[in-house]
């Protein structure tokens, strides 16, 4: 009888309901084809090389498809892919139309006003847009759709950007990664004003404690506001930091600065990244970056200052391995694009395997 319930005890500590939580990856949106072509169901859908993608005040994930030069609404309850911006022509034309009858060229990432309203960058014409929510019509709001580093002081629409990737948006500002010229940029959104809060046009990382205006900063490429701090992903620069807006000041939160691929399970500031371009925070206020030449997924804990590995097997498993396995341990090509939704799922655009791929978190 003893051998009979001691086998019992084992069996019910084997059962999946005792084992640890895991979080699983897989594709909601692209057949891995980059090529352009109808939408509709999203898992039919090819999706060129999907970029920045975030949660709508609607509920749907709205995705930057660079490679076809459009913008992409996925509908959550029906699983549908639709068009909100772009022909799939690449150019820049169509200001004060209608947004789907005009031209765009790599639109990076998107990003929503407390009313709708979309705006979104476009990389190579060196522009910020935007669509009106009531109306669907698109406006240029920065840049002057050529190359450049001019501006300060004037109107956002005739000053000139060097390759934005990235923004990001409060009620009275709009933030840019102006990777091209080193710089972070703002816009005051009721005078249109442009000016630079950090960056110099050196290619230098920022000094801890140390004022942002007027200082150095290494590739800017990615952005995530939260209240009053600005959290930067530098591209260039392989590292983390936070930006306290009112008072100006950098603030190291990972990465050494160095190329590699190191350090999880530590010390975040220890770590090593390879090119980050993506970054979000989450509901528990933890850190998601998008490791991309790693190809990696990883999570910095904002009380403990640890980073681990959420999603990617590093940067020797770049492609595509399936999906609905485990989140660490799966493959992607090149990530970049990341937001985290209420619930804490991950949304992630796989660029070099044309999905996006959401991690569905695991509760303890």
């Amino acid at each position: 009888m003893m051998n009979t319930m001691k086998l019992c005890m084992a069996a019910v500590l084997l059962l999946p309901s005792a084992l640890p939580a895991q979080d699983i990856v897989r594709t909601i949106a692209g057949n891995g084809m980059e090529e352009i072509g109808p939408t509709g169901k999203a898992m039919e859908t090819r999706v060129g090389s999907p970029f920045g993608v975030e949660v709508g005040p609607d509920g749907a994930l709205y995705i930057c498809e660079v490679a076809n030069h459009r913008i992409l609404r996925l509908d959550m309850s029906t699983q549908g892919l639709s068009v909100v911006a772009g022909t799939g022509e690449q150019g820049y034309s169509g200001d004060g139309g209608l947004a789907t009858n005009a031209t765009l060229n790599q639109p990076y990432e998107i990003r929503f006003a407390a009313n709708g309203d979309i705006y979104f960058v476009e990389m190579k014409n060196h522009i910020v847009r935007k669509i009106d929510v009531a109306s669907g019509t698109i406006s240029t709001v920065a840049g002057n759709g050529k190359k450049g580093n001019s501006g300060d002081g004037g109107p956002a629409t005739e000053a000139q950007l060097s390759d934005p990737h990235s923004i990001a948006l409060r009620e009275d500002s709009l933030f840019i990664a102006d990777i091209g010229n080193h710089r972070i940029r703002r816009i005051d959104l009721a005078s249109g004003k442009i000016e630079s809060i950090a960056g110099n046009n050196q290619p230098q990382l920022p000094v801890d404690g140390k004022h942002a205006r007027g200082q150095p900063v290494h590739g800017p490429r990615a952005l995530y506001l939260k209240g009053d701090t600005l959290w930067v992903a530098l591209r260039n620069g392989h590292s983390i930091w936070r930006l306290d807006l009112p008072n100006d000041i950098w603030h190291h939160v990972a990465g050494t600065g160095k190329r590699g691929f190191a350090g999880n399970g530590g010390d975040a500031k220890r770590a090593m990244f390879d090119g980050p371009k993506g970054i979000a925070l989450g509901p528990n206020g933890n850190i998601f970056v998008a490791d991309t030449e790693n190809q990696s997924i990883r999570e910095i804990d904002s009380r403990t200052g640890v980073i681990s590995m959420l999603a990617g097997s590093g940067p020797a498993a770049k492609g595509y391995n399936g999906d609905n396995r485990l989140a660490e341990g799966c493959w992607f090509n090149r990530p970049h694009g990341i937001c985290v939704a209420k619930d804490g799922t991950v949304y992630i655009g796989d660029s070099g395997n044309h999905r996006v791929r959401a991690i569905h978190r695991q509760a303890d």
